[in-house]
């Protein structure tokens, strides 16, 4: 069985992923050429993956989802657990964001390009005038009435376990007073840890916690990144924590 489901991969879902990926890159460059990235920069996105979804036989289910409403802005933060976080977030949060994502990412053909002018927010540590550049798109996002997912955690774990948090995820969220909405991924590690090459059937949970609020004088750094901890795990089995 399993000797077939890898020649399906390889001859029938990778060719065609491989053109939505293209297509996908290309209609978001186009229509933000356009204008309205607010639409492009999420709806194609969003399709790609669910396609990604079906066509690998990754089943995602959402709780949580009456926890956050239609037009508000949120700073979202999740655990790590694979490639296919993303895919469960685009394809299945049904909340319009932009991502806070690495800068090596940039580099991917086509598609670096796309999130750059689609208003995706390529996160650059490496130098002070890198840091700013940063923040100042990420201000202009959320000005405009857009939320923002980050990882905290910064790349993928190793092991399915939940890493060590990182103070800059949280930066926009204290500096604007923005309410933290926590998510919980489990089972992408199962589908596709960061040492596979292809990924396996399997079924993702993502759990939408509810919002932590900013008090009347502003969020505390420290017990804002640990109550997001928490209410991570919370809906994580001991295995993964």
């Amino acid at each position: 069985m399993m000797l077939f489901y890898r020649i399906y991969q390889i001859f029938i879902m990778l060719p065609i992923l491989l053109a939505a990926t293209i297509v996908t890159a290309l209609v978001t460059i186009i229509g933000s050429a356009l204008g309205g990235t607010r639409w492009w920069g999420y709806w194609p996105a969003r399709y790609w993956s669910k396609l990604f979804c079906l066509l690998t036989f990754v089943k995602v289910t959402v709780t949580g989802r009456e926890n956050i409403r239609k037009n508000t802005s949120y700073v979202f933060v999740a655990n790590h657990q694979g490639a296919y976080d993303i895919f469960s977030i685009y394809g299945y949060l049904g909340h319009n964001f932009r991502w806070m994502m690495k800068k090596a990412l940039e580099s991917i053909p086509l598609v670096g390009y796309s999130c750059r002018v689609s208003g995706q927010i390529y996160v650059d540590n490496r130098t002070p005038a890198g840091i700013r550049k940063t923040m100042e798109d990420a201000e202009r996002q959320l000005a405009g009435g857009m939320s923002v997912v980050v990882f905290p955690e910064g790349s993928r774990t190793p092991d399915g376990r939940v890493k060590a948090f990182k103070r800059g995820a949280y930066t926009l969220a204290v500096e604007f007073g923005m309410p933290v909405v926590p998510l919980t991924i489990d089972g992408a590690y199962e589908v596709m840890p960061r040492t596979a090459i292809l990924p396996r059937p399997g079924h993702i949970k993502l759990t939408i916690h509810k919002p932590i609020e900013a008090p009347e004088n502003g969020h505390d750094l420290k017990e804002l990144m640990e109550a997001s901890r928490e209410a991570i795990v919370s809906a994580l089995p001991e295995n993964r924590r």
